[in-house]
């Protein structure tokens, strides 16, 4: 069922009953498997991708190891969108965290729902937007951010992730090794508890 994915859109704009109908009929639902590659660098994105249930990592492998960037949770668009609006390849990755349920909007998905609607155009617009917004976060969180003021950022505003994300890739998000993370952890520990 459509439902969360027109919940999502309805912030924007409402969706009748035969809109929400076509998202069912025409929007093809993906399941993944943890730890399951979604979508690999060097391929061209022809797909949108919205999370229904479930958690993806973006990562891009920087001399032989991969680099987490970014954590998709439910409620959030997912899009490759330099490779999705230029068809250059994509230099990102996308994996399953864990068991994972995405709406995936190829283009020819999202030009049948055009005909149906206009409104269809928020989609790729609010995709390609939230992609725009997580790199503009990335970017301000390393260059004004020290990797401790990262973690507890990160801890108020998403602590979920520290149940549902192995270790090393939030070690890996936050710019430091595993070992660093602990010693992280272990200071914010005893700084609110002191």
């Amino acid at each position: 069922m459509a439902k969360g994915l027109a919940e999502y859109i309805a912030e924007y704009t409402p969706l009748s009953e035969s809109e929400v109908a076509a998202i069912d009929r025409i929007v093809e639902k993906r399941h993944f498997e943890k730890n399951e590659i979604i979508f690999t660098e060097g391929k061209i994105s022809h797909e949108l991708y919205f999370v229904t249930k479930g958690c993806v990592r973006l990562f891009y492998n920087a001399e032989g190891k991969d680099r987490t960037a970014f954590f998709y949770t439910e409620g959030q668009f997912i899009c490759a969108g330099e490779s999705y609006t230029f068809k250059v390849p994509a230099k990102e990755n996308f994996q399953a965290i864990e068991g994972t349920e995405l709406y995936v909007f190829g283009k020819s998905n999202i030009e049948k729902l055009l005909e149906i609607s206009p409104k269809f155009e928020l989609i790729a617009r609010i995709a390609v937007e939230n992609e725009l917004i997580v790199c503009q976060n990335m970017i301000a969180s390393f260059v004004t951010k020290s990797a401790e003021e990262r973690y507890v950022e990160l801890l108020e505003t998403n602590g979920e992730l520290f149940q549902r994300v192995p270790q090393q890739y939030i070690a890996s998000f936050l710019g430091v090794s595993p070992e660093t993370l602990s010693r992280i952890k272990k200071r914010v520990f005893t700084k609110k508890h002191s």
